[in-house]
């Protein structure tokens, strides 16, 4: 099951037009509205349905039941892929971490970049890993909507990331993240990675939520597609099973001695870097693919 976030367009006698926005699930090929609830609360009511039946009932065989139950009826959206402008993020996050030198590759391209390179060779070495705060969910884009380059940046590049959705500490589903980087600003000096990571518009989520227990989070192939002017200009790709460091594990360190709200997000780190003499422009539009997610595609602007 993949759940999504849709805009809703209403017209109203009374409270004239207006936009709102749904939950809805896709199965078997068909869409199933789930209203204006938000992704962790339907994932909180599975979880009251386990202590309640003293058994373990995961989100989507609770989803499952209501549909059996015809709770939920099918509706006539058309395919995803016809609304995808239409599509939210399909959670806010009250905060969004993400690691690094999770790959291999990223660690040679990080120290390539550097001033100070021996840095990233301890980090992937290390037992603890690079963990840094990225935003909150008011610095988040959309699906389809415009990332930010920053204007004082020389060197950018996109990030491809499988992000861990984390409901009040528990691996709740996965995600497509899309991490923003400027690499002259980090290469310049490893202690401005807050300004080489943090800034308007400088990560989006989506384009939809696949539950935990659907996925392996550790066999995925992830691909990068950046397009320039009808031009595709760097493609590359990986496989989450290069990662340094498993899921549970970067999760487990996330939450050593740091509370995080109901709702957060982790990015995993990527393993796909393009070449040094590369860097984003206004309006490319990129691509980032993760099997068994789908497709999150952004176009680039300067902030």
């Amino acid at each position: 099951m993949e759940y999504y976030r849709l805009n809703n367009f209403y017209s109203d006698d009374n409270e004239g037009s207006y936009w709102d926005s749904s939950l809805i699930v896709s199965f078997k090929n068909n869409l199933y509205s789930l209203g204006n609830i938000e992704f962790e609360e339907l994932y909180s009511l599975s979880q009251e349905e386990s202590i309640k039946s003293n058994k373990k009932v995961t989100l989507n065989s609770y989803v499952s039941s209501l549909i059996n139950n015809e709770n939920l009826f099918s509706t006539k959206f058309p395919k995803i892929e016809e609304i995808e402008k239409l599509l939210q993020s399909p959670i806010y996050p009250q905060e969004v971490w993400a690691a690094g030198v999770t790959y291999s590759d990223s660690m040679r391209e990080r120290q390539a970049e550097s001033d100070s390179p021996d840095v990233y060779a301890k980090v992937y070495n290390a037992e603890r890993p690079e963990i840094f705060f990225k935003g909150t969910g008011d610095r988040m884009q959309p699906p389809e909507k415009d990332l930010g380059i920053r204007k004082d940046s020389g060197w950018d590049v996109p990030e491809s990331e499988l992000a861990v959705v984390i409901i009040n500490g528990e691996i709740a589903g996965y995600t497509i993240g899309n991490d923003m980087s400027s690499r002259s600003i980090e290469g310049e000096n490893p202690l401005y990675l807050p300004q080489a990571k943090v800034y308007n518009k400088s990560f989006s989520i989506g384009p939809c939520i696949i539950s935990s227990e659907d996925i392996d989070p550790q066999n995925l192939k992830v691909g990068l597609k950046i397009i320039r002017k009808n031009n595709v200009v760097f493609e590359g790709d990986s496989n989450t099973s290069e990662m340094k460091r498993n899921v549970i594990e970067l999760v487990d360190w996330l939450q050593r001695s740091n509370d995080l709200p109901e709702v957060a997000v982790l990015m995993t780190g990527t393993g796909i870097i393009p070449p040094q003499d590369f860097t984003l422009k206004e309006n490319d539009i990129v691509e980032i693919y993760i099997e068994k997610i789908g497709t999150l595609r952004n176009t680039i602007s300067l902030v």
